[in-house]
């Protein structure tokens, strides 16, 4: 069968098409006031894990590399200390690099998929540049989170071989990208698609291994897609098929091609997004509620009597299994570090991952004593992702508690205040006009979205 008789392939490239002609019609409506303020929430969220990244020695020394080699216009701000300006390319790189660094940035709950981080970097240069307001921003965040998202859902991996970061990274920024500029459906089509042929085959253990450079695919990303713009409004753009060939033929995803376009306007992705208050993957956060339930209940118990700990989780979990974590990233993908470091310190906060606890002896003991099994019986979603922690004690006592569902997703969304209160963490320290100014932006405050982002964003940032 030929490329041009496969029944498959013909449908994802109408449906592509579909998508984009939605999106360019879209951008220029009123989002739905709920849409409006889950796209601002994940803006909010995600610059706070931006500035928490900006304030890592690797991050650091990128940037400074970055803004060296930045040579055109000053147009755009990076979120780390200074807030220094660079061309919007360089932004959107520097941003990109730090964005993903803490494993507190959102992630979208019905596929293996972070559509802020692969967006925004891309998006708040670009808006800047354009002088763009408030609302402009959050419309094409929402359309571009859409878009990104639908192809996850329309070419999944059948296992865990290529992280989302590289797959997914390009088409985020390329979409931001053009509905920032306002492209036509032709002009934006050419950007996904060459976006598309130039997503890179990030082995999804990078991650697991501790590699930093897969904290890197969400800046080469941005970089990327706002160069596919470009090209793209030269002429030089993909094929309507292109994702097709790049997932299905390259990647060996699987094809739902009704995925790309089934309830476009109704469904929004954005609403099924889900926040982290653990710094760690999100396939290990049932485990780390459920430990942390079990913390409760220790009482007399102490860590040190605990002879075993057995972790049961989904298909994710599985993945997650190093005892022996050699960098920072590496314990955020090991569970075996997650929850010993939770027994030791009661939390799985960003203190948990820091490098002396990778070092500290009595959670390295902990870790060696950590058990992975499969989880029996697996739901649907919400529950397609559940744990259960049975600490095994030195004179034969156990107990066990399950989480099915993690906080933070749809089904248990954390409140405002909640989130708010780790944007003031994360970002308070640096930008302290943050917490407030990005409150006032999920309100809607009046007059707060018709103000030009860039007006915004500097009040936001000035010391």
């Amino acid at each position: 069968m030929t490329k041009t008789e496969n029944p498959a392939r013909i449908q994802a490239a109408a449906n592509t098409r579909k998508l984009i002609e939605w999106a360019v019609d879209a951008v220029s409506k009123p989002l739905p006031e709920a849409v409006r303020r889950r796209a601002a929430t994940i803006l909010s969220d995600d610059i706070g894990a931006m500035v928490a990244g900006s304030l890592e020695p690797q991050v650091t020394r990128a940037r400074e590399g970055l803004l060296r080699a930045s040579s055109g216009k000053a147009e755009a701000t990076v979120l780390a200390r200074g807030a220094p300006r660079a061309d919007r390319y360089a932004a959107a790189s520097a941003n990109g690099m730090a964005i993903t660094w803490c494993e507190l940035d959102e992630g979208f709950r019905n596929a293996s998929c972070h559509g802020g981080a692969y967006t925004i970097p891309a998006l708040l240069a670009e808006a800047e540049a354009q002088e763009r307001s408030v609302e402009e921003l959050l419309r094409a965040l929402a359309l571009a989170y859409e878009v990104t998202t639908r192809f996850a859902l329309a070419f999944p991996f059948p296992v865990f071989n290529v992280h989302p970061h590289a797959a997914f990274a390009t088409i985020g920024a390329a979409a931001a990208t053009s509905l920032v500029r306002r492209y036509d459906a032709k002009t934006m089509l050419d950007a996904v698609t060459g976006a598309a042929s130039m997503s890179f085959a990030g082995p999804f253990d990078t991650a697991v291994e501790g590699s930093l450079i897969r904290n890197g695919w969400t800046s080469a990303g941005a970089w990327i897609g706002l160069r596919a713009a470009d090209w793209a409004e030269a002429g030089i753009g993909g094929g309507v098929g292109t994702p097709y060939d790049v997932f299905v033929g390259c990647f060996s995803t699987r094809a739902l091609p009704e995925a790309l376009v089934e309830g476009l306007g109704s469904a929004w992705s954005v609403a099924n997004g889900y926040h982290k208050v653990f710094a760690c993957c999100g396939y290990s956060h049932s485990a780390v509620e459920a430990t942390l339930e079990l913390l409760g209940r220790l009482r007399e118990r102490k860590a040190d009597e605990i002879a075993e700990i057995l972790v049961e989780t989904g298909p994710g979990g599985q993945a997650l299994t190093t005892v022996e974590p050699e960098t920072v990233l590496a314990a955020k993908f090991s569970i075996p570090h997650a929850i010993a470091a939770t027994v030791r310190l009661g939390t799985a906060g960003a203190r948990a991952f820091t490098f002396d606890k990778l070092q500290e002896e009595s959670i390295a003991k902990l870790r060696r004593r950590v058990r992975m099994a499969p989880f029996p019986d697996l739901k649907p979603w919400p529950k397609d992702r559940p744990a259960r922690v049975t600490l095994r004690f030195t004179d034969g006592g156990e107990m066990s508690a399950v989480c099915e569902s993690a906080r933070g997703g749809a089904d248990q969304p954390f409140d405002e205040q909640t989130l708010l209160s780790k944007l003031a963490e994360n970002a308070g320290s640096i930008f302290p006009a943050a917490p407030e100014t990005l409150a006032r932006v999920i309100r809607g405050d009046a007059g707060m979205l018709s103000r030009p982002w860039r007006e915004v964003l500097a009040g936001m940032v000035k010391s």
